[in-house]
């Protein structure tokens, strides 16, 4: 689920558009759930998942971008300046979490 490259961390996520309030978790299957209130069209729901892991990771928007699945509901995002012990404490989940 979440992966070490050179410049940072890669997380594989599930993406539930049209959701009723914005939400990280919880884990599904090998995927981290997050819930979005934005529409799929145009790019919404994609800008909306950054602009949510922005904020809960203390990051820019410039230091993570969508790197696979842009137009799909299950996503990779990359985070950069950020090792995996950082993010799995900043989105509060089990240290374990692969």
């Amino acid at each position: 689920m979440i992966r070490t490259v050179a410049d940072g961390v890669l997380i594989d996520i599930l993406v539930h558009p049209r959701a009723s309030h914005a939400r990280i978790g919880p884990v599904h299957g090998e995927r981290l759930k997050i819930a979005v209130t934005a529409p799929p069209v145009d790019g919404a729901a994609n800008a909306a998942v950054i602009d949510l892991l922005s904020k809960h990771l203390d990051r820019p928007r410039r230091d993570l971008e969508i790197a696979g699945g842009a137009g799909s509901r299950q996503k990779t995002v990359h985070v950069r300046g950020m090792d995996r012990a950082a993010v799995v404490a900043a989105l509060g989940l089990a240290p374990e979490s692969k």
